[in-house]
Order: structure tokens, then C-alpha cells, then sequence
């Protein structure tokens, strides 16, 4: 695939509160933006396990963002500071994994900023399109090892599960 049909593929957790009734704006007023993120509605930034992002990445996702109410704005409390200390901790692991930590932003937008969300989500999808497709699956490819350990992993845990006579 050459860089110029390259179309990012980037899943988007946004918040129920804020985040998702900007984007919900931004569809309503007509703001046009990238239609490359696969929006997920959660009801808080908070709740976004950090799997979520490394899973949504492992499924073909070549980007994540983050998406929830502004620091101090939480409808539950201070869960977007939560937020913002695993969004630290991803772009850590994600350096540790080899993976540019470009590939994950956190933005915060009230439900009254349809437009920012709109210029951010434009914004991150001509940056992973200038990064190229992640193909972390292709990177990882193990052949039949994985299956050799999946099943040396299932003897070990048979035999500690079994009772003695």
C-alpha cells in the first residue's frame, strides 16, 4: 500500500459527558473532519483500561485517542486525572514497545467544543498518516511458535491445577 491510499484506521474512546456530545456537535453543525476515527462512547475517560488502547492497537488500529471533559469538569469527579496518568503510562509503554507515542493523544473537549474535536481528530489523522499503517500484527508474527506456547503454557497450568492422590 502506497503512503499516498494510506487511510489511518484510529479508534476513539470519547467520553459520554463532554467528548462524545462535541463530536455529536460537530456532526450536527456540519464541521467537517477525518472520518478515519471509529468513535466508542464511554461514560468516562476514567474508565478506558489501559488493554483497551494496547488491544485496539493489536486489532489493526493504527492510532487511539482519548477523549473526555477538561481537568476539574469530570461528571465523576477527578476520573480524568486517572486519565492522564495512564495516558502517561501508555506513551511509555508504547516507547518501550518500539511504538511511536504519536500513535495515542488525549484531548480534552467539553460537549460545547465540537469544533476543536473536529480540528483534533483532522489533526491526528494527518499525523498517523504521515507515520504510516502501524501493522503491529505483522510485526509480532510468531508462526507456530505462539501455538507451541499457548499449549507449553496449558500443560504447566494443567499440572499445577491437578490434585494430588
Amino acid at each position: 500500500m502506497s503512503d499516498e491510499t494510506f487511510e489511518p484506521r484510529i479508534v476513539g474512546f470519547l467520553c459520554n459527558w463532554c467528548s462524545y456530545r462535541a463530536a455529536d456537535l460537530a456532526g450536527t453543525a456540519r464541521i467537517h473532519y477525518a472520518p478515519n476515527v471509529r468513535i466508542i462512547r464511554t461514560m468516562c475517560t476514567g474508565r478506558v483500561d489501559p488493554t483497551f488502547v494496547l488491544k485496539a492497537l493489536a486489532l489493526g488500529a493504527d492510532g487511539v485517542m482519548i477523549a473526555g471533559c477538561h481537568p476539574g469538569e469530570c461528571h465523576y469527579l477527578e476520573q480524568n486525572f486517572k486519565a492522564l496518568r495512564r495516558y502517561q503510562m501508555l506513551k511509555h509503554t508504547l516507547r518501550a514497545l518500539g511504538i511511536e507515542e504519536k500513535r495515542l493523544r488525549l484531548q480534552w473537549a467539553s460537549a460545547a467544543e465540537g469544533a476543536q474535536l473536529a480540528a483534533a481528530i483532522s489533526e491526528m489523522t494527518e499525523t498517523v498518516r504521515r507515520l504510516g499503517p502501524l501493522n503491529w500484527r505483522d510485526n509480532w508474527d510468531e508462526g507456530d511458535r505462539y501455538e507451541q506456547a499457548i499449549e507449553s503454557l496449558a500443560r504447566e497450568h494443567a499440572e499445577a491445577l491437578e490434585v494430588p492422590a
